[in-house]
């Protein structure tokens, strides 16, 4: 039986704003399934929004840490409430099984309760006694936060900025991928019914959208996870207000498997599929190129595919027994086959790995059955791009110093993974160019939201999670109490 689609309205200091345009987000399992509609906002309700966060400003960033706490918990406690049906709206959307899609909202929890927990310590005033002065450094709020979230982890990457910006006694516009527009408006919609009207708003749209929440001279911080292209135009739309940026970007992310690495693990081995296809490949910080000492290759091809076959399973995101759903969008389809084919033009060896569950329902949505690409050139597209999606290739090192200059060439620097035993996995990990290196783990098996999270080179500016990252959201204000001084070089 369908279901009936969902309408979203932008939400502009604390009431729903319906707007004249919609744009459907269809079912990527089935696109001929609409999932619901979101609001195609205009650059004059974008300025309304930013001006309301504007004018709630004044108010929000007088308020205590108590009270701020407060409301952000109530808010979890609705979410947790909604998880159930909010993951099965986020895996009609998105295409992620549903299992990833529980896994989104809990790990977004985490880290609200994390900021909740730790804000108030964070943020503290610091006092110093000196010479019969004082100093007080003072962490106050940054303003008006816009936050732009993309469509592959829309709850968390979303959140990720909502929690720590709020709570720091900042206000907020965000703008959610159209893409995936639906379930991160039902949070959002949760969160800013627990606060006053304007310290949350939300906005969906196009190109003038977010030219408008990268260039308003109220906006005093942009907050941004998505591609390093787009990026570039946000920082020069930003530029003449030189405003605070927080940008994680795109990943080109390199796990090099040492000599010494036990290739009869079948955990690990398992570890490192998951870390390949989780998402069907769509996370930032996926392991995108492998590396493998050559001593071990051929042992280490073996058991991958294994492993690969063992855990992949592709088809419907609510079967129980899936994997890997499909991929969120025909053009990201279309981009991942375009690296494959030239990959095979080129006389690589493309692998298909697992099976298909139902090959109906792969044939009418945006499925790929995932791929291992054996025998490209360390330079070959599928190598050196990001590809978003499910293909992965491996390529042979013959020593550390090789495998560390290989995952070092790249103009990006998210994550990375080293597997092998601990010792010498550790010694290789501290010459890789990257915000994070896991060692025996990758991708979302390694996050800690403790810890903060980020990227060098062209992967972005700032971290996020920590204790950085509530700091990223405040602005550090030094008062100085000075002992009088007799300065005998100032004259009277």
């Amino acid at each position: 039986m369908p279901i009936e689609p969902i309408v979203i309205d932008a939400i502009i200091n604390g009431k729903k704003h319906k707007a004249e345009k919609q744009a459907p987000r269809e079912n990527p399992a089935n696109p001929d399934e609409t999932v619901g509609y979101a609001p195609l906002n205009t650059r004059a309700e974008t300025i309304q929004a930013i001006d309301a966060a504007d004018a709630a400003f004044t108010m929000w960033r007088e308020t205590s840490f108590d009270e701020r706490i407060a409301r952000m918990r109530r808010a979890i406690q609705k979410i947790k409430e909604k998880t159930p049906e909010i993951a099965v709206l986020l895996a009609r959307e998105h295409g992620k099984a549903l299992y990833d899609a529980e896994g989104e909202i809990a790990v977004s929890m985490m880290w609200m309760e994390f900021a909740c927990d730790n804000i108030a310590d964070v943020l503290q005033n610091e006092v110093e006694e000196h010479n019969g002065g004082k100093t007080i450094i003072a962490r106050d709020a940054v303003g008006v936060v816009t936050a732009i979230s993309p469509w592959n982890y829309p709850i968390s990457l979303s959140t990720i900025k909502i929690a720590p910006a709020l709570l720091a006694g900042n206000t907020m516009v965000l703008k959610p991928s159209p893409l995936a527009p639906l379930a991160v408006s039902k949070v959002t919609e949760l969160i800013a019914n627990e606060f006053p009207p304007g310290v949350l708003n939300l906005v969906h749209g196009e190109a003038e959208v977010g030219v408008e929440l990268t260039s308003n001279s109220k906006v005093a911080k942009i907050a941004f996870t998505g591609g390093t292209e787009t990026a570039k135009h946000i920082m020069k739309a930003a530029a003449d207000t030189i405003k605070h940026m927080t940008l994680e970007l795109g990943g080109n992310d390199a796990a090099v498997v040492l000599d010494d690495f036990d290739v009869n693990d079948d955990k690990a081995m398992r570890r490192i599929v998951i870390s390949n296809f989780l998402t069907a490949g769509q996370i930032c910080m996926i392991a995108k190129r492998v590396y493998v000492h050559e001593k071990i290759f051929d042992k280490f091809i073996e058991k991958y595919r294994e492993a690969a076959d063992k855990w992949i399973r592709v088809g419907d995101p609510f079967d129980k027994n899936v994997t890997v759903g499909p991929l969120n969008n025909k053009k990201q389809v279309e981009f991942v086959q375009r690296l494959i084919d030239d990959s095979k033009q080129k006389g690589a060896e493309v692998i298909k790995l697992g099976k298909v569950l139902d090959e109906e329902l792969y044939q009418r949505g945006y499925f790929m059955q995932p791929t291992l690409v054996l025998g490209a050139d360390y330079d070959d597209p599928i190598v050196e791009q990001e590809q978003f999606g499910p293909t992965v290739p491996i390529l042979p090192f013959k020593d550390d110093k090789h495998a560390i200059r290989l995952a070092n060439n790249s103009i990006y620097g998210l994550t990375s993974s080293v597997w092998g035993k601990e010792e010498h996995a550790l010694e290789v990990a501290k010459h890789i160019q990257a915000g994070t290196t896991m060692i025996n783990t990758a991708a979302i098996q390694g996050l800690d939201v403790r810890f903060p999270f980020g990227g060098v080179k062209q992967s972005g500016i700032g971290r996020e999670y920590g204790k950085e990252g509530l700091l990223s959201y405040a602005e550090t204000h030094v008062i100085n109490i000075p002992k009088t001084l007799d300065l005998p070089y100032i004259p009277e």
